[in-house]
């Protein structure tokens, strides 16, 4: 039985922008790095880690360079745990890309506009990413990375079809936490955000 920790980043500067951020590589916030020192003391304080791996962008490096400290273990980067690979709205207002790049409604899974990854090719990132860190797992791993990664991992987990019309909402540092063996999965709980109860001011829940 192995115990696998998902959790998202901290605040970064693209949400105080309000701005595509995807594969745009902004830091985390004073506030990022505040709920990050929190979660990093909530998890080691409930689990010995083994491994962590993390996503290669810096709001996710900076979130698991804190967890790492507190708990001990070194990371394993990982650039296939990076976020939704958005193409050319990475960094732009939402205004700047609803007027450059309109939604394209009804997509099939292995199709992309303007030079994005297709969801087909995150999904393979994401199963891809999941079985090298399970392999490399000895009891229990963290993975921190994004919200769109997360909601592809956990659909892994579960077993879903690229195209499921189904998504896991994941908050600033949230917690997600799965028990996995031979031929059984299992979501112990998702989301956990208590460790930021203490703090003045939380965020909204971001996918």
């Amino acid at each position: 039985m192995k115990t696998l920790l998902l959790i998202r980043h901290g605040q970064s500067e693209a949400d105080l922008l309000d701005v595509h951020e995807g594969r745009a590589d902004f830091p985390l916030t004073a506030l990022g790095r505040s709920q990050a020192e929190a979660m990093a003391r909530w998890v080691a304080e409930r689990w010995r880690l083994d491994a962590i791996f993390a996503s290669t962008l810096r709001r996710a490096a900076e979130t698991a360079e804190l967890l790492s400290a507190a708990a001990g273990c070194p990371i394993t980067w990982d650039g296939e745990l990076m976020e939704f690979d958005n193409g050319p709205l990475a960094g732009l207002t939402r205004a700047e890309a609803d007027e450059r790049y309109p939604l394209i409604p009804d997509l099939p899974p292995d199709r992309s506009a303007y030079g994005q990854e297709t969801m087909l090719h995150f999904r393979q990132r994401a199963d891809e990413a999941l079985a090298h860190c399970l392999e490399r797992t000895g009891r229990t791993a963290a993975i921190v990375s994004h919200g769109g990664m997360i909601s592809q991992l956990c659909a892994s987990l579960l077993g879903l079809a690229p195209a499921a019309p189904v998504g896991v909402r994941t908050g600033d540092t949230g917690v997600h936490c799965w028990q996995v063996s031979e031929g059984r999965r299992a979501l112990l709980f998702a989301n956990r955000q208590e460790h930021l109860l203490s703090m003045e001011a939380q965020n909204p829940l971001q996918i």
